[in-house]
């Protein structure tokens, strides 16, 4: 592609497009790894993602809904919507927050926690696969290189 694009548009510089093409094809790979680790345990990606924030907080794997929407990156009204379905599922509980009468803490339940532990299992085998071509080294030099490209983007 890279190739192509020079001989076509000789004038511009595409170099970019040797790392960010790649980028972006892995990226698309990665989704339908994950895709497929998650609906193994009959779990969408926003599912696990919801569950994943929980289960990272710590004891007693809570937090409030604003909290969720600044781990997961979404909207009030989607993260309602996503609890909501979780609560349905059994996956999550919302328990009246101590501190505030007014406002919720979204917990997760013994049977969320163990779904979002067997997935993160199976995901965490999948992408060791994935990285396999490289090695300790190697996987530690991009992690790096990684973070610095997309830190300006992490606010």
């Amino acid at each position: 592609m890279v190739a192509a694009w020079r001989r076509e548009a000789p004038q511009l510089d595409v170099e970019p497009l040797e790392v960010l093409s790649r980028v972006a094809r892995l990226a698309r790979h990665l989704d339908r790894l994950r895709r497929g680790a998650f609906s193994a345990h009959d779990l969408e990606t926003w599912e696990f993602d919801v569950l994943a924030a929980l289960r990272r907080a710590g004891a007693p794997h809570e937090l409030s809904p604003g909290q969720l929407l600044v781990e997961t990156l979404v909207t009030s009204g989607t993260m309602t919507n996503r609890v909501d379905r979780l609560v349905t599922r059994g996956l999550v509980e919302r328990r009246p927050d101590p501190g505030d009468r007014r406002s919720v803490r979204v917990r997760l339940t013994p049977a969320g926690s163990a779904v979002v532990d067997a997935a993160l299992a199976d995901l965490v085998e999948a992408e060791h696969r994935m990285l396999d071509v490289l090695g300790r080294e190697e996987r530690r030099a991009l992690a790096t290189l990684l973070r610095r490209v997309s830190a300006p983007f992490e606010g």
